[in-house]
């Protein structure tokens, strides 16, 4: 299938009330949360779950992400028993950490390994909002410094795509110290030659923007997903101004300089496909 064909044969629906919307079975469809328009999820999914109307990216899952970037079959996952524990027996962690696996399907908010983009090798990381909302915690940090330790080892290029609500804060100052550590892997593989595409997806806010998210060699981001540090509401409070309405969107990044380049879901393989090649064409990234 070509990509203009998953732009064909719009469909768009309504849901009906009283008893015939109770008998529609549970994800059959979806509705954007920027224009409202209710699409079938079959058809949402062809269209790389980007509205059919007005182009809003929905969130992804680390799965589909997986699946639209790496080549069929090429994925070697890094470390996919590493789990959470309690370090500092917070209250109500463990049993939140169990929902958060049963409702995911994920052990951690981050999937990482290694695999070929268009038949070109790389070490990728992809972080799920769906675990704690992206929260990083130690074992997030820590799978995602062994992954750049391993594209380190194995002198290949780093891809990650970041999505997240910051620090995960029943972890406390274990989690902060990830962005430290996290940012001294990326310095070592960087001074080494290795090349580092972050990639923004939404939303991606407080610790991670603020350590390896806004480190990459080149850093892209998807369109409208919101990048920043502390929250609009918290700003406004603070400096006692309205901001623009497009603050913190990707957009309004790439116009202040924050970002290379804003790229529409199905243009993004094309694009990695173009960065990789051009880096193995001088020489490689090392």
């Amino acid at each position: 299938m070509q990509i203009k064909d998953l732009f064909s044969k719009k469909k768009y629906a309504t849901i009906p009330t009283g008893r015939a919307k109770r008998d529609i079975p549970e994800g059959l469809m979806n509705k954007c949360a920027k224009c409202g328009t209710i699409s079938y999820s079959k058809e949402l999914e062809k269209n790389l779950k980007v509205c059919l109307s007005c182009g809003h990216h929905f969130r992804l899952s680390a799965f589909e992400r997986l699946a639209m970037t790496l080549d069929e079959g090429s994925f070697n996952e890094y470390d996919a028993t590493m789990e959470s524990l309690d370090p500092l027996e917070f209250p109500g962690y463990a049993s939140k950490l169990e929902q958060q696996k049963a409702k995911s399907g994920l052990l951690e908010g981050v999937i990482t390994g290694d695999g070929t983009i268009n038949g070109l090798p790389v070490v990728v990381a992809v972080m799920s909002f769906d675990f704690f909302s992206g929260s990083m915690g130690s074992v997030v940090g820590e799978k995602i410094t062994r992954a750049i330790e391993a594209a380190h080892e194995k002198q290949l290029p780093l891809i990650i795509f970041s999505t997240s609500g910051g620090a995960r804060m029943q972890e406390s100052i274990i989690s902060l110290m990830q962005m430290a550590k996290t940012s001294a892997a990326l310095s070592k593989f960087q001074q080494a030659g290795g090349l580092f595409i972050s990639i923004f997806t939404d939303p991606t806010m407080g610790g991670v923007s603020a350590s390896f998210a806004s480190l990459g060699d080149y850093n892209l981001a998807e369109p409208g997903a919101l990048i920043g540090f502390a929250g609009r509401i918290v700003i406004e409070q603070t400096i006692r101004q309205k901001l623009p309405d497009n603050f913190q969107t990707a957009e309004f990044n790439l116009q202040h300089g924050q970002l290379d380049k804003v790229v529409h879901r199905k243009d993004m393989k094309q694009i990695l496909t173009k960065l990789l090649d051009m880096h193995s064409k001088e020489g490689g990234s090392f």
